[in-house]
């Protein structure tokens, strides 16, 4: 606003405010001239900054083009290296092909030119197989009129001339060679076992299936069988033994084919007439304290046969099953007496022959814990006493020498052979074992009928107990090297038929006899 009409505005007012509505109007003329050249200015600027913004963008577009136009042009000599050197690897490879194929071509015409070779080669191969058909066929036909036979007679005869003189010179080399084998194992055999066995002196303990019990009076009898029987049969079905009271003075004889009911029931019996009061629930008591105190017997002497045996960390389960071997036998022979003797002898025995002393005794102490449980397991013992020592981590050779040593398996370690032969010297040393009359006649004719059975035998002797069997052979049919491959036979029949302690030496003789007459 200018500022003389300001000057001249303030005057009039003072002048008393003549005029005041022209001056009114020339004020609000004056704001609105004032309101557009605010405005003219205002969009003047707005123009100008417009057209600056808009050459700014003008620039930043250019500039984006120019550095797209920059990356297409680096992307587009970046592929045209990569054409050319492509290009380049084509043309080495259609080099190289084209390289292969003369050389293919070439192949082709050798392969061609050797194939007519081989055609040419094989027709005269065939033409002079002909021709070689033809002489062998001339030349049989001579040799059948010479001979007087036909080609599969003459071949029989040579096939079996051949098969004689082979089977002759393989008996001879056979038993030339087992001769030398046994001459020097046979010696040294010898004296390791005569060594052990003077080592070794076992007792001998001979178990019966029925126990004596001594009464201090006749009286007694009466006090164990009881009004009506209840006293008697109350013992009997507490302990599963058969009483058996008769005229013998003074004795009670208690039968069953468990010896640990049997030893249960002698104690039970024992304390009830030490104590005098014999009744039904008297014989219960004794009984259940009786079985406690025969537990703890197991134990110990499982215990104690670990303690001499020398062998130690054995499994609590495996020491109780060797505790009740002692109330097992086999063939009137005690299983843990039987037990310890093959310990003993196993460990000899590895110290002969520069094994594991300690391994040896802990496989012969437990070669027959299966016989403990038996009666309560199917299979084989040997089989039961290896997998009860493998339950109980023990060795694969101790469980393999268990399982081995009667030949349920066939015997894979030197360990498993060592466990077999002491086990045999404790069942076959005499007075170990006994056998019924009928088991042994029966053994001793079932020896001599395998014997007699092979073709040449004429007579046949089971001899030392059925230890030994001596065979004798027609001299006419069987000659030298047949006798050997018929003891042989014999032996090998023998072991897959019968099952006996120890071993059988079989002799087989031939006799040639001259017999003239002086006259």
């Amino acid at each position: 606003m200018d500022i003389t009409f300001i000057i001249s505005l303030i005057a009039a007012v003072t002048a008393g405010g003549v005029g005041g509505g022209l001056i009114h109007r020339q004020l609000a003329a004056r704001r609105v001239g004032d309101a557009d050249e605010l405005a003219r200015r205002i969009v003047e600027e707005a123009r100008k900054e417009a057209q600056a913004q808009k050459k700014e963008l003008l620039l930043q577009g250019q500039n984006d083009l120019f550095s797209q136009k920059k990356e297409l042009e680096n992307e587009f000599k970046e592929r045209e290296r990569d054409v050319k050197q492509r290009e380049r690897k084509l043309e080495e490879m259609g080099g190289r092909l084209e390289e292969k194929l003369e050389k293919a071509s070439a192949r082709e015409l050798d392969l061609l030119s050797a194939e007519k070779n081989l055609a040419r080669k094989e027709k005269y191969l065939s033409e002079t197989e002909i021709f070689l058909q033809q002489r062998i066929d001339e030349q049989e036909k001579k040799l059948m009129e010479i001979a007087g036979m036909s080609a599969e007679e003459a071949q029989k005869r040579l096939f079996d001339e051949i098969e004689a003189r082979t089977r002759h010179e393989s008996a001879k080399m056979i038993r030339q060679i087992e001769q030398d084998a046994r001459e020097t194992a046979d010696r040294k055999a010898r004296d390791i076992l005569s060594n052990v066995i003077q080592r070794y002196a076992g007792d001998y303990v001979n178990e019966q299936t029925v126990t004596a019990v001594t009464l201090p009076s006749e009286d007694m009898k009466g006090r164990i069988i009881g009004r009506e029987g209840r006293n008697i049969r109350a013992i009997e079905a507490a302990t599963g033994v058969d009483l058996i009271i008769d005229d013998t003075p003074e004795t009670v004889v208690l039968s069953a084919y468990s010896p640990v009911r049997r030893q249960v029931a002698r104690m039970a019996l024992e304390r009830l007439i030490q104590d005098g009061r014999i009744h039904p629930a008297r014989i219960e008591d004794v009984v259940k304290k009786c079985e406690q105190e025969m537990e703890t017997q197991i134990r110990e002497v499982g215990e104690q046969a670990t303690f001499d045996a020398g062998v130690h960390g054995i499994a609590p389960e495996i020491v109780r099953l060797l505790g009740q071997l002692r109330y097992r036998t086999s063939f009137t022979q005690n299983v843990l007496q039987h037990s310890l003797e093959v310990s003993a002898l196993c460990g000899m025995l590895a110290a002969e022959l520069g094994l594991d002393i300690k391994k040896a005794k802990r496989a012969g102490l437990m070669h027959d814990i299966g016989k403990a449980v038996d009666h309560e397991v199917e299979g084989p013992h040997a089989l039961i006493g290896a997998d009860i020592a493998k339950k109980y981590n023990e060795s694969a050779d101790i469980v393999h020498a268990i399982a081995a040593h009667h030949e349920d398996v066939r015997p894979a370690t030197a360990l498993a052979v060592l466990v077999q032969a002491a086990d045999a010297i404790s069942g076959a040393r005499p007075g170990a074992r006994k056998e019924l009359l009928e088991n042994y006649v029966k053994r001793l004719e079932d020896l001599e009928g395998i014997a007699t059975s092979f073709e040449g035998v004429t007579k046949a002797y089971a001899i030392q107990a059925g230890r030994e069997i001596r065979v004798m052979v027609n001299s006419e049919n069987v000659d030298d090297d047949a006798t050997y491959m018929l003891c042989k036979q014999i032996s090998e029949k023998i072991e897959n038929d019968l099952t006996y302690p120890g071993q059988i030496r079989v002799t087989v003789i031939r006799e040639k006899r001259a017999v003239g007459f002086a006259k």
